[in-house]
């Protein structure tokens, strides 16, 4: 039904009544309708509230950073094409990594007359595309472009429902500039007691019942997964899980801490080929990537469960991973009645658990020793090691805290033990998500003190300027680590995995690796008023860290240059 007020206040009102926070904004000459509806905004009027984000990957990043906070989905608003093109690196990410964003962006007006908001600048016409949404159709669920005299309180909400349902992910509305500006149009549809998204499936009791058999049947169960510790409700059934069935973990390229750091079951974060031809029995928990198939195989006879929201990983192109039982179903739903399930069909088997237990504490020791002593070894390192920055960051930090790496910090050597404390580096690979995903975990945990782990590369794509300018607009005082090898080393690695004794190996600088004269990092915070200082040697990482814990206690930004080698 048509009203007094413009489809813009319709569209920011209907975000607040769904529950949407946070727009993170990059505005454009498509936003008009948008600035007029928040400048008429009356006391009695909710709107989320928008943060301006001076780069649009940025923008995304703060959504991710926010979602994986929070759970509650985020925003972002660009300007029309231009703008959507910049965002397609971070909506890959959000993709890959089931993170729901409403991403919308501004359409360049359709009309060269007759409208208030028909075309008046030049690049109206250079701007304009056949099919926006066709930039980004690949990596969003839905696409969909809101059309003169339609509910728009009805697309917001079919947008949400779409983002939030699992397997969740990102969406995208185009809004042009004439249809924001009409007269709104809402449905008579109520908003009060409407859930964003489809409840999360429960996984099929007689297929878990059948996992059960299975898992209790082997002589040594093992349980892989990136991200099973999603939720709080993950966290602690997944370590109840595996620590009652005595079924040891390995979170492989974890993108989340999905235990506490010092779990009994917990064998670290890379499969090892040792460990694959040990296990009999593997259950996979929503791990698109569980193993490298050019490394590793299991063993002919072992049988692997996967269990996951969507265990074909049906949004990949190609995923060649077989399972002689794949269940589809949320994780935390999934892992309670897994384990009362597993435990029944243990009752007699004592006396293996006790001996399984037994080889796993021996396996562990051994993991622990190895790291303690690549410790050891580096605490006298030049060029420092990242393992030893991260020990020192341990003894520092809040229990509590929130920790980012991308490139930066090794997961292995973090002290990890609160549910939601680390983001790893996303399947797609897509760099710049560690700034803006401190800036997102920031905003969704205030009273917790976040620490973002970057790579010098990966602090150049990151949008570094308007980061820090984030930083200090917002007053989010965070601590940014930049684990300086002054090379793409990702790249150095790759190259030599292919190539161990090619001409490149050899090489005293291998080409298109080198980011070196590296730029002074630490100076790029002070501009925005925050404090900055380069770290070489090992005795100066904890003086400057205590420095940079003591800034962002008392709300002032920090960030630390440390020359790091490439390891």
């Amino acid at each position: 039904m048509p009203s007094d007020t413009m489809n813009a206040e319709v569209y920011l009102s209907q975000l607040a009544r769904r529950g949407v926070e946070y727009v993170f904004a990059n505005p454009g000459t498509d936003f008009a309708p948008i600035i007029e509806a928040l400048s008429r905004q009356s006391g009695g009027v909710k709107y989320p509230r928008f943060i301006t984000a001076p780069h649009e990957n940025l923008a995304m990043a703060m959504a991710y950073g926010y979602y994986r906070t929070t759970g509650k989905i985020a925003a972002v608003m660009v300007h029309v094409s231009v703008g959507t093109g910049n965002t397609v690196c971070g909506l890959m990410n959000a993709a890959r990594d089931n993170v729901p964003i409403l991403l919308a962006a501004g359409r360049t007006p359709l009309t060269e007359t007759g409208h208030i908001a028909s075309r008046d600048r030049q690049i109206h016409w250079g701007q304009e595309c056949f099919d926006q949404g066709a930039m980004v159709r690949e990596f969003v669920k839905w696409d969909y472009e809101l059309r003169n005299g339609q509910p728009v309180d009805t697309v917001v909400d079919r947008a949400l429902d779409i983002a939030m349902s699992e397997p969740r992910g990102p969406v995208y509305l185009t809004l042009p500039r004439e249809v924001l500006a009409d007269n709104g149009v809402r449905s008579n549809r109520p908003v009060q007691g409407l859930a964003v998204g489809v409840s999360p499936a429960e996984p099929a009791r007689d297929k878990i019942d059948e996992a059960a058999k299975m898992i209790a049947g082997a002589k040594f169960p093992l349980i892989i997964t990136s991200s099973a510790g999603l939720t709080v409700t993950g966290f602690h059934a997944l370590s109840s899980l595996a620590s009652k069935a005595v079924i040891p973990v390995v979170q492989q390229d974890a993108y989340t801490n999905n235990m506490p750091s010092g779990h009994e079951m917990n064998l670290g974060y890379e499969m090892s080929k040792g460990m694959m031809e040990k296990a009999d029995v593997i259950l996979v928990i929503d791990t698109k990537v569980p193993w490298s198939p050019q490394h590793m195989q299991p063993r002919s006879d072992a049988k692997v469960i996967h269990i996951a929201p969507d265990p074909l990983m049906s949004n990949l192109p190609f995923h060649g991973f077989k399972y002689d039982l794949a269940i589809a179903g949320s994780v935390p739903l999934a892992l309670p009645p897994l384990e009362a399930a597993i435990l029944k069909a243990q009752a007699g088997k004592d006396s293996a658990k006790t001996a399984r237990k037994a080889e796993i504490a021996e396996l562990r020791a051994a993991y622990l020793a190895a790291g303690a002593k690549a410790l050891e070894a580096a605490k006298t390192r030049k060029p420092l090691l990242g393992l030893y920055v991260a020990d020192c960051v341990n003894k520092l930090k809040a229990k509590d805290a929130i920790i980012i790496s991308e490139l930066g910090l090794p997961v292995r050597y973090l002290d990890l033990p609160e549910p939601n404390s680390f983001m790893g580096g996303t399947l797609a690979g897509g760099l710049g998500l560690g700034l803006g995903a401190a800036l997102g975990a920031k905003l969704g945990a205030p009273n917790r003190e976040v620490i973002t782990s970057v790579g010098d590369g990966s602090y150049m794509f990151g949008n570094p300027l308007p980061y820090h300018f984030v930083q200090r607009a917002e007053k989010l005082p965070i601590l940014t680590i930049v684990t300086n090898n002054l090379q793409w080393f990702a790249v150095n690695r790759s190259t030599l995995a292919v190539y161990p004794k090619g001409k490149a190996s050899a090489a005293n600088q291998m080409p298109l690796t080198s980011l070196d004269p590296s730029p002074a990092f630490e100076k790029m915070v002070e501009t925005c008023g925050g404090f900055g200082a380069k770290v070489e040697n090992p005795e100066d990482v904890t003086p400057a860290l205590k420095k940079a814990f003591e800034a962002i206690r008392s709300g002032t930004p920090a960030l630390l240059n440390i020359i790091t080698e490439g390891r």
